[in-house]
């Protein structure tokens, strides 16, 4: 009996091997025929890579969260998990905003905490409110901030910061200061200017500065530009060298520089992606996560940007992780970004290492893996094929992916590793019907080893961490809806923390809620045009302010909106109608515009500019009296009304064919708006 039951325990031993050497064969038979498999190392005995910082998004650069606080619950909070909650949606380990400057940045504009030298107001706009949502769901989250803009005040009448190193210090340090003051929010790191030349000496300064105030925690990013020259200026001083914590180049390509290697620091890509966010962008979003470390070092990435809730026709529509533009309907997209991000940060932390054992697929693709300090490891495999060209910038030379078995050997600490979860995207180019963010089977190692059979346009994790979680909600969002047609505010139901009105998106200019203690009438309440100096600009500002509303495909429109200017003899204010343009190209808007000025006169022009003047004449209008006017447009023609009196008519609009409703002024100057109504066709 003791004889045979060694033999039966032998036979299950033997039984047992060969269904787990069935399990790692098993893939490499593809129509019954074998197909060899490449072997990647997996290994920790020769050290670990450099340290892994997260993956982040950013909100701003400019006004691309514009939308979000408008939605109403359960929306907000819903999309609000989606981007913030650990183990839900994308989970994200960064935040990054903008520093808000009263100036365009990109799609809009966003306010200043220091509008003048002697102004501090650290509640206004929104980015304050969504980094408190985001530590809310993730007290571990980074906080980034960087300038995009600055109040004019900071240039003394130029279109420089640095001339007085010290004021900017101050003024950037005042925002890190006030977020803790008044919101409790502790800034991890500040960046320069985004996208233009540093300053060597304005970088040591800000250090300086933020030392003065007890903010040494506070670690610096720059430049938020290329990786040259501000890689080769920190070699060349020893000072910069200790001011910089961190080397932030945008759109690298995946690829850094000798110099910026050099120089020991930490490398990141704190801004990239900038894409569409179907699977092409998703595609482009897994391939830039691992390679930007297997190409460039690089030991974080940040997307820009972090939701597209901005509206359509604005520059880069839906170049984000996911899109949230309709809070009038409530509706909004998980987009194909999302969960590519969570293969990463669902089953990493900020702190964990790369393994040197990273690189790329012999047939197309590339492979990481990171691990802790209790012995957990993460392998995030993608086959992306899609063409370089479409998603980074600048475009790389084409390259192919196939179709491949790729064998993984782990070796060192993690040898005695057993089971590994699997979490599986298969992303479709053409249909879109892809599989995205699903859980399969444990997949069992023997001696350390496990094969995939790969597909082209594949992202594969493979982890010891079980707490992932493709979050949803019971119900779904609501259906997407257009702009109403008919839509009305008196400004009244004013929500200081925000800002601006609902619905309103500014472009050149800021537009606040104000309350008139002055006037015991009608406009208590009302929308101001508040800038009054130029900012330092990032974009090419419109000479004149804007704000936009509604839907980009509107044709045929009546607005009435009350207007107060306040600027003596050279003031103007107008409504306008098809209004085609704003972002960084708001200069060059086009539309029908009704201007009425203090000197007692009017016009109609095809453009902000004023420039193309279809009508003008005698108004009888002057400052600080309220005023009704009234912009009907029908088909090719339009008229107007002031105070309900026919002011002009039957004059052609030929183009542009549709664009929003919008108000603004002649200048950068105070004015007032109240009881603005849009009908639209």
């Amino acid at each position: 009996m003791a004889v045979s039951s060694m033999h039966t325990a032998m036979r299950q031993r033997l039984l047992c091997s060969l269904v787990a050497w069935l399990a790692v064969l098993l893939p490499l038979y593809v129509d019954g025929s074998p197909h060899s498999a490449d072997t990647y190392s997996l290994d920790d005995r020769t050290g670990l890579g450099r340290e892994f910082d997260g993956i982040g998004g950013l909100s701003g650069g400019g006004a691309t969260s514009r939308l979000l606080v408008n939605y109403p619950e359960p929306y907000r909070s819903q999309i609000l998990d989606y981007l913030f909650k650990p183990n839900f949606g994308a989970s994200l380990q960064i935040l990054k905003v903008e520093i808000g400057g009263d100036a365009q940045s990109t799609d809009g504009t966003e306010p200043s905490h220091m509008r003048y030298e002697d102004d501090e107001n650290y509640f206004r706009g929104y980015e304050w409110w969504l980094m408190k949502e985001a530590k809310a769901r993730n007290p571990n989250i980074i906080l980034i901030g960087l300038p995009w803009a600055f109040p004019g005040w900071i240039g003394r009448g130029k279109n420089w910061p640095y001339d007085y190193p010290d004021v900017t210090a101050y003024y950037i340090v005042s925002w890190i200061t006030g977020a803790k003051h008044y919101h409790n929010l502790d800034i991890d790191y500040v960046g320069i200017w985004n996208e233009r030349p540093f300053d060597s000496k304005y970088i040591k300064m800000l250090r300086y500065t933020l030392d003065k105030y007890g903010l040494e925690r506070v670690k610096i990013v720059a430049s938020d530009d290329l990786w040259l020259p501000i890689s080769r200026s920190i070699l060349q001083d020893s000072e910069l060298q200790e001011a910089v914590e961190i080397i932030g180049a945008h759109y690298p390509g995946t690829y850094t520089v000798n110099d910026a290697l050099k120089t020991g620091k930490k490398l990141w890509s704190s801004e990239d992606y900038s894409t569409f966010n179907d699977e092409v962008g998703g595609g482009c979003w897994a391939r830039i996560l691992n390679q930007n470390y297997v190409n460039g070092n690089m030991t974080s990435t940040i997307s820009w940007n972090l939701i597209a809730s901005y509206y359509d026709g604005l520059p880069y529509t839906r170049d984000g992780l996911m899109t949230a533009e309709e809070p009038w309907s409530g509706h909004y997209a998980v987009e194909t970004p999302i969960w590519v991000t969570a293969h990463t940060t669902q089953f990493t932390k900020p702190g964990w290492h790369y393994l040197r054992t990273v690189g790329h697929l012999n047939n197309g693709g590339s492979y990481v893996a990171l691990t802790d300090s209790q012995g957990n490891l993460t392998i995030i495999i993608e086959t992306m094929t899609h063409d370089h060209s479409v998603c980074i910038r600048p475009p790389l030379p084409p390259f192919s992916v196939s179709a491949q078995n790729a064998t993984f050997k782990l070796q060192g600490s993690f040898q005695k590793l057993t089971t590994l979860q699997v979490w599986y995207s298969k992303l479709n180019f053409k249909s879109h019907e892809s599989t995205l963010f699903k859980q399969l089977k444990p997949i069992q190692l023997l001696d350390g080893s496990f094969t995939l059979q790969l597909d082209v346009d594949e992202v594969y994790t493979l982890t010891t961490i079980t707490m992932g979680h493709k979050g949803s909600f019971p119900n779904s969002p609501p259906d997407s809806e257009p702009f109403p047609k008919k839509y009305k505010d008196d400004f009244n139901d004013a929500n200081p923390p925000f800002s601006e009105a609902p619905n309103f998106a500014d472009q050149t200019g800021v537009f606040e809620y104000y309350q008139n203690v002055s006037d015991p009438g009608d406009h208590v309440f009302t929308l101001r045009q508040v800038i009054t100096q130029r900012p330092v600009t990032w974009a090419e500002d419109a000479d004149q302010t804007v704000s936009v509303i509604g839907d980009f495909m509107w044709k045929n429109l009546n607005i009435t909106c009350d207007i107060y200017i306040e600027k003596p003899s050279t003031g103007g204010a107008f409504v306008a109608g098809r209004v085609d343009k704003g972002g960084e190209v708001v200069r060059q808007t086009q539309g029908l515009f009704f201007w009425v000025f203090a000197d007692g006169t009017f016009k109609v022009t095809n453009d902000l500019a004023g420039s193309v003047i279809l009508v003008e004449g005698k108004s009888g209008t002057k400052a600080q009296t309220w005023y009704t006017l009234t912009l009907n447009i029908q088909d090719n023609s339009a008229s107007g009304l002031l105070n309900g009196y026919l002011l002009w008519k039957d004059v052609t609009i030929n183009r542009p064919t549709s664009g929003w409703a919008a108000i603004g002024t002649l200048s950068f100057e105070l004015a007032q708006f109240d009881n603005f109504f849009v009908t639209a066709e």
